[in-house]
Parts: structure tokens; C-alpha cells; sequence
């Protein structure tokens, strides 16, 4: 039986070097984002807003067309992986 993830990890690199993470509950809010707000601005030097779920009261912003790369990661949370013999 497949293990289904706790949250998606989702890896900005960002021009310049920098790298940030951002976690979405499931991987089709992941795609609401991107699809919603990240494509349609690509090329922007606008901010969008980039949703932060676990912190409360902080946000960030990212210039859409600094994005270089995203890499996303599902996350387990179980502690004990099972394995049928």
C-alpha cells in the first residue's frame, strides 16, 4: 500500500543563491498556486504573495521572475516505516 504524504515541501531557488521552503497541505494547493499565481506572472518583476502555512503573521513576497528553479518534496511524517516480508 502506497504511503501518502503529510505535506508537500516546496523548494524556491531563488537568483542570487538564495534558497527558501514553503509547505502546502496537499500537492494539488501547490498547483492552485502555481497555476494561479506563479505562471501567469513568470516574467514579472511585481511581488507576489507566497503562502506560509505554518507561521502565523508572516508572509512573503517573491519576484515571479527570479525564480530560477522550484523542487518540490513530499513529506512523511510517520515515524515507523512498514514493510510486508
Amino acid at each position: 500500500m502506497p504511503r501518502t504524504p503529510s505535506e508537500y515541501a516546496v523548494h524556491l531557488l531563488i537568483e542570487g543563491g538564495h534558497r527558501e521552503e514553503v509547505r502546502f497541505p496537499t500537492i494539488q494547493d501547490f498547483q492552485k498556486w502555481y497555476s494561479g499565481e506563479l505562471v501567469p506572472k513568470s516574467s514579472s518583476n511585481d511581488f507576489i504573495n507566497v503562502p506560509i502555512k505554518n507561521i502565523q503573521g508572516e508572509y512573503m513576497v517573491v519576484r515571479p521572475s527570479r525564480i530560477l528553479a522550484i523542487r518540490v518534496e513530499p513529506v512523511f511524517t510517520s515515524s515507523v516505516e512498514r514493510f510486508d516480508d
